[in-house]
């Protein structure tokens, strides 16, 4: 059985990417909880995350997976 994880030739696996993915959202949750002095909560950090900055994170994570 293939690695779900693994790599293939046209760029990282799905779940890759939702691991990828999380990891963004988990480090934005720790700055922003930094920046404010509380907990802000993963769906908070989640819902801000993607509002503010998915859509450039996603053209960075598919132009550096194709070098």
């Amino acid at each position: 059985m293939p690695d779900p994880v693994e790599e293939s030739k046209s760029g990282p696996s799905l779940y890759r990417q939702f691991l990828d993915e999380r990891d963004e959202i988990l480090k934005y949750k720790w700055v922003r909880s930094e920046e404010v002095g509380h907990d802000i909560g993963f769906e908070t950090a989640l819902i801000n995350w993607t509002r503010n900055h998915r859509e450039q994170w996603k053209k960075d994570y598919f132009k550096s997976s194709r070098n």
